[in-house]
């Protein structure tokens, strides 16, 4: 009998204001895999994370729909101190901008250690330690001195990797990555992946990495969940969606894609731009700029279930990705 999934979010719906960010958003992750949650700028993937980890909250934003399963247990549901207890311990997030997400005013090894006391119970020194411990772990030359340093004293890849022992110091289940590259060059760009990788294969984790980056994926992700203007529009194994997209906005992203044999030709764009989410809309948010586009998607298509756990939002799904 196959194991549930450590996390599963399931028709997820969440306002920002009056607008509706995210509509409908589902999928799953199970122990150990890598799940690549892929869109463009605005479709709704750091707001979902945001809500899995409990972070949108009245009146800046609220849910008004959906469950977050972690573990069975609704995290949309639990009061608040439960949750807090969670985080960190069973689920935590990388951020994107780790200056932000640390504090300015405490050195790194003190912010770590302190997730140590608080839910290890440790001493003082014994949490040093392990703290040190961790910053080791994410490949921090001379951990021991660097945990008294500040955020501001590290390098843009290295506060990523402090940003990356807070979320792994307690070994949780779930990680999410919210573009955790995204502000780093290229070379360290690929440093960081490696690491996560690492990481995950030592502890088992299941990981959530919110990407924008078709060659990220490539590298790291075993499932992809195509996401677009709030909702998730098609799901596969990154195998199946490279080999053959199901959905045109998927099939746009890796037509989109600079290659080498085609130096010199034009890059090819998706046309048009995302809509405006704070306009209703009862028809298929993609069909301005889908050249598949029929009478039907003036209705929102539903969910196809293609078997082996792969699917797709689109009404001509059979005609996508087959030129």
């Amino acid at each position: 009998m196959p194991e549930s999934p450590v996390l599963t979010v399931s028709d997820l719906h969440v306002r920002l204001g009056s607008t509706h960010v995210v509509n409908g958003a589902g999928f799953s992750l199970d122990a150990g895999q890598t799940l690549a949650l892929l869109g463009e700028s605005g479709s709704g993937k750091s707001v979902t994370a945001r809500t899995i980890m409990g972070l949108i909250r009245p009146p800046h934003g609220r849910v008004t729909a959906g469950t977050v399963l972690l573990h069975g247990q609704d995290l949309l549901a639990m009061p608040e101190e439960r949750r807090r207890a969670l985080r960190s311990t069973t689920i935590s997030m990388i951020f994107q901008d780790a200056l932000s997400a640390l504090n300015p005013v405490l050195s790194v090894g003190y912010q770590i250690a302190e997730l140590f006391r608080a839910h290890r119970g440790m001493s003082r020194n014994e949490a040093r330690r392990a703290a040190v411990d961790v910053l080791g772990q994410v490949r921090i030359p001379a951990a021991a001195r660097r945990a008294g340093d500040y955020p501001h004293q590290f390098s843009g890849g290295m506060r990523q990797r402090v940003g990356i022992a807070l979320a792994i110091a307690l070994r949780p289940d779930v990680i999410i990555a919210d573009e955790p590259t995204t502000a780093l060059d290229v070379t360290v760009q690929a440093q960081i992946l490696r690491l996560l990788g690492d990481i995950q294969r030592e502890h088992g984790t299941a990981l959530l990495l919110i990407t924008h980056d078709m060659g990220v994926v490539a590298d790291m992700a075993d499932r992809v969940a195509v996401m677009y203007a709030g909702r998730v529009v098609e799901q596969a194994t990154a195998a199946e969606v490279f080999a053959r997209p199901r959905h045109p906005y998927s099939e746009a992203l890796l037509g989109a894609i600079p290659r080498p044999h085609l130096r010199g030709r034009e890059l090819a764009v998706i046309a048009g731009a995302p809509p405006d989410l704070s306009v209703p809309d009862e028809g298929c948010r993609f069909r301005p700029r889908c050249r598949y586009r029929i009478e039907d998607c003036e209705r929102n298509p539903p969910e196809h279930d293609l078997g082996g756990g792969r699917s797709t939002a689109c009404h001509e799904w059979e005609k996508v990705g087959s030129a």
